[in-house]
């Protein structure tokens, strides 16, 4: 409605424009020639020749002004204002000429100026003035067509932007404000109706995903009776056996239990897509540690190991056991060969390399072997789930240290870096 009368008005005031121009033309006729004043004025002239002056003319009503020469075309009067060029510039001018006589005598000429040219002039003067106005009020009436069209047109349309852009990054509180006479109507609706449905539905999800944990977390509490019961076993048969090698296997049987266990406890806070939910505790260890935790893993007597240099290290006791558990799980499966371990301080770090004497992997796949769910070429007919080093990589980088892996002539290493005290 607003848009119709804006048209209405800008028809309104370029109409008035042309008619205001064309009565500025009809008002600016050329003057009439008053030849009752011309002819009263060649009397007096020829009645006072050789004594005309201003005085001689004040009574008559002659508007153009004029020029008197005598017989030799010199000027011997002109009225006030009035420059004259010449008789040519005269005629060209298309002023009137009259003769001036006393009797047969000719005494000179009587030249009245043509104002046609003034007219005009005042004519182009007053168009262009009236026309600046009118434009100035169409610029005006513009302008504030414009500032309509903003404020009802792109400031929504920004709105709706701005709108998209919080839905796009996920900020689906945030509802699309609109004033009531918005020309977008339903449509802005719809996409506040399109936020509130996507909101329900991320509520949706997460009320899915949170069922999903619980019953991880359910699932943790009924192994963890189970897992329970092989611990409680395992202390028997600790204090029954005898055999030293017994003792031994049921000492790794307890240790692997309370392994599973601990890392239930963990399904309870993450799954494997929400590694950076696992908690780490890094704190002051002794290096004696470390040998503890390659006997828990030492099956058969696979692993070959020196003493390990005393040192104060930041670990989490818990993480690197896994971090130990992978390592040598993938040798056995991967290279089933004997495995050697060395240790050197180097550079802050304390270092463990794992020696196995398996062919090893392809350069090509040594930086990917860390990465997510990627497993080697070689594993064909071997389980595995491609996430035991990205794992171990996650803990190792977390208590500060590195890892690293290369392949040599004789075999494959992987080499962790724990930070001294």
């Amino acid at each position: 409605m607003r848009v119709k009368l804006l048209t209405i008005l800008i028809l309104i005031v370029f109409i008035t424009g042309i008619i205001i121009s064309v009565i500025i033309i009809n008002n600016k006729n050329n003057s009439e020639v008053d030849l009752v004043a011309i002819n009263e004025v060649v009397k007096i002239v020829e009645k006072n020749w050789g004594q005309v002056n201003d005085e001689l003319f004040h009574h008559i009503d002659l508007k153009q002004p004029f020029v008197i020469l005598d017989d030799l075309g010199k000027v011997i009067y002109q009225t006030p204002g009035n420059h004259f060029d010449g008789l040519y510039e005269a005629i060209k001018n298309r002023d009137i000429v009259v003769d001036l006589k006393h009797g047969h005598e000719f005494l000179g000429k009587l030249i009245i100026r043509n104002n046609e040219q003034l007219i005009l002039q005042q004519m182009k003067s007053e168009l262009i003035n009236s026309n600046i106005v009118i434009f100035g009020v169409l610029m005006l009436i513009n302008i504030l067509f414009i500032l309509y069209v903003h404020r009802t047109v792109l400031k929504p349309f920004r709105q709706l932007q701005n709108f998209a852009a919080n839905v796009a990054r996920g900020n689906l509180d945030i509802p699309l404000v609109m004033d009531k006479n918005n020309h977008f109507g339903a449509f802005t609706e719809s996409f506040d109706i399109m936020r509130e449905e996507l909101a329900n539905a991320r509520q949706r999800e997460y009320e899915s995903n949170r069922s999903k944990k619980e019953l991880v977390a359910t699932l943790s509490h009924d192994i963890k009776t189970p897992v329970a019961s092989i611990k409680a076993v395992s202390e028997l048969m600790l204090m029954q056996a005898a055999d030293e090698k017994v003792i031994k296997q049921v000492n790794t049987i307890y240790s692997k239990a309370d392994q599973i266990d601990l890392l239930i406890t963990d399904m309870f806070h993450a799954t494997l897509e929400e590694l950076q939910q696992l908690k780490l505790t890094v704190t002051e260890e002794s290096s004696e540690v470390l040998v503890k935790m390659i006997e828990n893993v030492n099956y058969d007597n696979q692993l070959i190991y020196d003493s390990i240099p005393q040192c104060i290290i930041l670990i989490d006791p818990v993480r690197l056991q896994q971090v130990i558990d992978n390592i040598i799980s993938n040798s056995y499966k991967y290279a089933g060969t004997k495995i050697e371990i060395k240790s050197q301080i180097h550079q802050g770090y304390l270092e463990l390399h794992f020696n196995d004497f398996g062919l090893g992997i392809k350069e090509d796949e040594l930086p990917l072997l860390f990465n997510k769910y990627y497993r080697g070429k070689n594993v064909e007919g071997k389980n595995g789930s491609g996430l035991g080093l990205y794992i171990s990589k996650y803990f190792i980088e977390n208590m500060n240290g590195k890892i690293n892996c290369y392949n040599r002539n004789d075999g494959f290493t992987i080499v962790i870096k724990m930070k001294l005290a």
